[in-house]
């Protein structure tokens, strides 16, 4: 399933969010108004277009507790970024104030990933859980793939 993505949007890349994630959510609406570039697309890793997508990178899309990049998602060679790496590549596509948070991309993956997994075991409680998905306002609309 290929989803409508209009020819003049600027998207490049495609954050794949949990759609009831209270931090997820929080995600999404933190890096809208932020990404004046308009680099990133989002879609909902519960959507059918957003479990497709991750199954391909061969991943399980009933394991949501994880948010993806897709970096050049429309191109001929994808590439999944997840967990920290998904996060650090945000903040630096977002550039200012949130650049410097790439510094932590030194660390190693087994230093950085344990405190995304603590993060993400506890999500739910520490930033609830949403009844329904994020509706964005108009003007962000087309920038949701999945919609």
């Amino acid at each position: 399933m290929t989803p409508k993505i209009p020819a003049h949007s600027a998207g490049r890349h495609l954050i794949l969010y949990d759609a009831v994630c209270g931090l997820c959510d929080r995600l999404v609406r933190f890096v809208l108004p932020r990404d004046r570039r308009e680099v990133f697309h989002f879609a909902s890793l519960q959507s059918d277009w957003g479990r497709s997508l991750v199954r391909q990178f061969g991943r399980d899309p009933d394991r949501l507790d994880t948010f993806f990049v897709v970096s050049d998602y429309r191109s001929a060679s994808p590439a999944l970024l997840c967990q920290a790496r998904a996060a650090l590549f945000v903040a630096k596509a977002l550039g200012g104030p949130w650049r410097a948070l790439t510094a932590l991309g030194i660390l190693p993956d087994g230093l950085l990933n344990p405190v995304y997994d603590g993060i993400a075991r506890h999500r739910y409680r520490l930033f609830g859980r949403r009844e329904s998905c994020f509706l964005p306002p108009a003007e962000y609309q087309r920038r949701f793939v999945d919609r």
